[in-house]
């Protein structure tokens, strides 16, 4: 049986189609989406986990090597695997909420993939991340259908990254690729995240029309420009339809991040100064919480950049605060305070004000953020965001009849007011902001395996 597969940045999500009649698929519980999150012991369970408890090979000799390092690694620390100790979803985020130091824990992957000048292995083990994450979500899809599920049709981003390019794109979609087939997919094809949220909406068109799709979601901001309606529905050959793209990594996680930036870091020591009066270095504050930045997580976590926190807060005018930094290093307590930063952009979706509470383990801070706020330290991506939706636009070189708006993010409405400004006079909709991309992916997957 063939699904549509959402590997979204912030949260995983499939769904069936049967003669257009599209069924989310439960994946959590009676929760058709699961975060995209994994716990485990340790970085090493992960790929042990997949040979000793799943039964997947790696792929290819790189793949090998990693397994046999992370053997080893194990057994050194006494580590003996067992099938429940790699946790995904909800229980992932539980179990880091409660003890972040003693676990390993990695959100949105999906993040890293792009990525250039990685290591061989990091890359390899990234596979071994998407994979274990993809094979639970199948048997889930599969405990919940019962019945077999071996081919699916994956959403992917215009751009994975803003740079590198198409060998960005490349490595991205090759991991992905190769950790679905280990997850039991025989068959996988890939559509454009936009187009496919276009293909959902097409369904409710009753005449033609050119529609602009701006898909805000976790990862990437993606606009795809498109012919659609009764016209071109059914047609495998979409090329003529589709007119312009642009995307480019920004999404939720940098609006949570900028967030986190700006409104939390100066209670950790943004914008203090030394005893000599120079400013602390706003690269340590950024580092912390750039949670989809793999080489900045890594210089920040690094073991010697504690040397260098604890200089900071011995120079520092406001030590106490720099002391906070030091905790947030010491426990990752990173994922934890943009997660704040998340629940703040949700809740302002709805409330001028909101009270952030930050847990530090031995200190609980309470910090007012407004809507405004928010606003303003967001602006950064905001402005991205119309500059992604004015290229689609030129490069297609029409005006779109309607804009549909879809992921996530989108649901705030400064997002919706930014875009306004972008194109004034065309209408905006939305549909199912969390369900239209996998929406469409199991309509393309119904299409093209029949």
């Amino acid at each position: 049986m063939p699904i549509g597969f959402d590997y979204g940045t912030a949260n995983c999500s499939v769904a069936q189609s049967v003669n257009g009649q599209v069924t989310p698929i439960a994946v959590e519980g009676t929760h058709t989406l699961i975060p995209s999150t994994l716990c485990a012991p340790s970085s090493e369970t992960v790929s042990e986990y997949l040979f000793r408890i799943l039964d997947i090979k790696p792929s290819d000799n790189l793949g090998e090597s990693l397994l046999r390092r992370a053997i080893s690694q194990n057994r050194e620390e006494g580590l003996i695997v067992r099938d429940d100790d790699v946790k995904f979803g909800r229980e992932a985020l539980a179990l880091y909420l409660e003890d972040p130091k003693e676990v390993y824990y990695v959100k949105s992957p999906k993040s890293f993939l792009g990525a250039m000048g990685l290591r061989d292995m990091q890359l390899s083990f990234f596979e071994d991340l998407v994979c274990a994450m993809m094979a639970n979500v199948r048997q889930r899809a599969e405990n919940g259908l019962g019945r077999e599920v071996n081919r699916t049709v994956i959403g992917r981003p215009i751009n994975f990254l803003g740079r590198g390019g198409d060998a960005s794109n490349i490595q991205a979609e090759g991991i992905l690729k190769r950790a679905a087939h280990r997850a039991g997919f025989f068959d996988v094809e890939f559509q454009f995240e936009p187009v496919a949220a276009g293909l959902d909406f097409e369904a409710s068109l009753t005449e033609d029309k050119t529609v602009l799709v701006v898909d805000i979601g976790g990862g990437t901001t993606d606009c795809s420009m498109l012919h659609m309606g009764p016209s071109y529905r059914g047609q495998i050959d979409r090329s003529a339809s589709l007119l312009a793209h642009s995307g480019q990594m920004v999404g939720g996680n940098d609006l949570d991040i900028n967030t986190a930036f700006h409104r939390f870091m100066s209670e950790f020591g943004l914008g203090s100064e030394t005893t000599g009066g120079l400013p602390m270095p706003n690269i340590q504050f950024w580092n912390s919480i750039a949670i989809n930045d793999v080489q900045a997580q890594r210089a920040f976590y690094a073991h010697d950049n504690l040397g260098l926190l604890r200089s900071l807060h011995k120079e520092s005018a406001e030590p106490q605060k720099l002391a906070r930094l030091m905790q947030l290093q010491r426990e990752t307590l990173g994922y934890a305070v943009v997660r704040e930063a998340e629940q703040s952009k949700i809740a302002l979706s709805d409330s001028a004000h909101y009270r952030a509470h930050l847990d530090l383990l031995n200190e609980q801070l309470a910090i007012e953020v407004t809507a405004t706020q928010m606003e303003q330290a967001v602006s950064n991506p905001t402005e991205k965001i119309k500059r992604l939706v004015k290229e689609a636009i030129v490069e297609s070189g029409i005006q779109p009849d309607v804009i549909y708006m879809t992921g996530g993010s989108a649901k705030s409405s400064f997002l919706t007011s930014a875009v306004k400004e972008v194109v004034p006079n065309t209408p905006i909709v939305s549909g199912n902001h969390f369900g239209s991309v996998t929406a469409g992916l199991a309509r393309w997957a119904e299409l093209i395996y029949r």
